[in-house]
This record gives structure tokens, C-alpha cells and sequence, in this order.
């Protein structure tokens, strides 16, 4: 049986995986690394390293899928496999960053009160900004982590160094999952990933936003589920 370690974003814990793990049945165990735990890039590096197998088989979602990089970069005898989800290993775009300046005042001067219905239009796909149950899953997750969580993982991860040009050092099969609607992720970021890793292949998909765990779970299980026959 494949072990998975699931690395996921902002704002999000296991909760974020919790419409994918169903569809991928019954040949993996799932691991979760409890990234909210963390107050510093250095915590995040340390809590996957102790919650992650001593060879492992990374799936990580958006600032988790960017830590993950870091991470095989760091510990390349670590990683067996990655599934990069939702990320640009050039890290945070200008409009995302200048969206964090704006927002982290706010977040310091007054209570928090869960995802703001301009921040779900960000996150989602327009197909999916009436999907209850997405929302409730998305809402939950950042009134029960709260703002000190918030605060913390934007300020430890807005400065992201461009990774783009040592993603070369990185050999293990490599799986990169992308949204054609993904507002905070520019699908070319991902194409010119797939082109410097030595051993990825890339699929982008349509009507999934930022989301794409809760808004696209069976599909990409599918991608997963054909990655396998790459996982060493």
C-alpha cells in the first residue's frame, strides 16, 4: 500500500483533502502534516519533515505545494514523488501579494469573521460560488484555524524566492495539477514547471478554480490514481 503525505494551504487542514481521499480507494494510506501548527517557514519545513515518511510520496495543495518544493530541494533522499497542486514555484503573484497588504492590517485591527464573499470569489470557480458544501467545508476550516493562524502563514510565506530555475535538482516523478480558471495561479507559471522538471507531466483543467480538492475531487483523483504507475 502507497502512503500519501498530504501537505495542504492556507487556512486549510485535513479537511481540505476530505472530498479527493474517497475517490482514490482502497490502495493508498493517507498522512496528514498539520501545517496550521506552524508560525515560521522554518516550523513548516520541520513539521513536514516530522510528519511525512522518511521517503515519501508529497501531495500538497498551493503554499503547501510550494513548501513541498522547497522541501525536495532540501531533502531530495526524502521525497519518492510529488503532486504540486495549485502553485507556481515562482511564488505569490503581484496581485495576490498586494491582496495580502491590503488584508493583513484589516486582519491585525479587527476580528475575524471567516472568508470574505470577494475572497470565495478569488478561491472558486463561478461554477461553484453556490456550492454549499464547498463553501461550508472552506468556512469551517477558517473559523475553527482563526485569524492568528491566518496572520501567520501570510506573513511566514508571502516572500517566496522564484524557484523556477532549480526546479532541475528536483528528479523524482513529479506530477503538476492546474485550473485554466485559477485566478491566483497563472497556467503558463505551470507549463514552464513541466518544462525545467527533468521527470513531470502537467494537467490543467477546466471549471475548478484555486480550489481544485474540493472542487474537482474525482478528477483530480483520476490524475493521482494514472500518476501511480510513476511513483518509484
Amino acid at each position: 500500500m502507497t502512503r500519501l503525505d498530504f501537505i495542504p494551504g492556507t487556512l486549510c487542514d485535513e479537511r481540505m483533502w476530505s472530498r479527493l481521499t474517497p475517490q482514490l480507494g482502497s490502495g493508498f494510506a493517507f498522512n496528514h502534516v498539520p501545517l496550521h501548527k506552524a508560525h515560521t517557514r522554518l516550523q513548516m519545513q520541520e513539521l513536514i519533515a516530522a510528519h511525512s515518511a522518511p521517503s515519501a510520496h508529497l501531495v500538497a495543495f498551493s503554499l503547501g505545494a510550494y513548501l513541498a518544493i522547497e522541501y525536495a530541494l532540501l531533502h531530495p533522499e526524502r521525497v519518492q514523488s510529488l503532486v504540486l497542486i495549485a502553485n507556481s514555484a515562482r511564488g505569490l503573484s503581484e496581485a495576490e501579494l498586494q491582496t495580502r497588504r491590503r488584508i493583513i492590517p484589516m486582519l491585525k485591527n479587527n476580528a475575524y469573521t471567516g472568508m470574505t464573499r470577494m475572497r470565495l470569489r478569488e478561491l472558486l470557480h463561478e461554477a461553484h460560488l453556490g456550492d454549499q458544501g464547498i463553501i461550508d467545508i472552506i468556512q469551517q476550516m477558517a473559523l475553527d484555524l482563526g485569524k492568528d493562524v491566518l496572520l501567520a502563514q501570510f506573513t511566514a510565506s508571502m516572500e517566496r524566492p522564484d524557484l523556477m530555475e532549480r526546479l532541475s535538482e528536483i528528479t523524482c516523478p513529479v506530477l503538476i495539477v492546474g485550473a485554466t480558471g485559477d485566478q491566483l495561479v497563472d497556467p503558463a507559471d505551470l507549463r514552464e514547471m513541466q518544462r525545467h522538471l527533468p521527470d513531470a507531466r502537467l494537467n490543467l483543467h477546466d471549471s475548478t478554480g484555486h480550489m481544485i480538492p474540493l472542487e474537482a475531487p474525482q478528477t483530480l483523483a483520476a490524475d493521482i490514481l494514472a500518476f501511480r504507475q510513476f511513483m518509484p
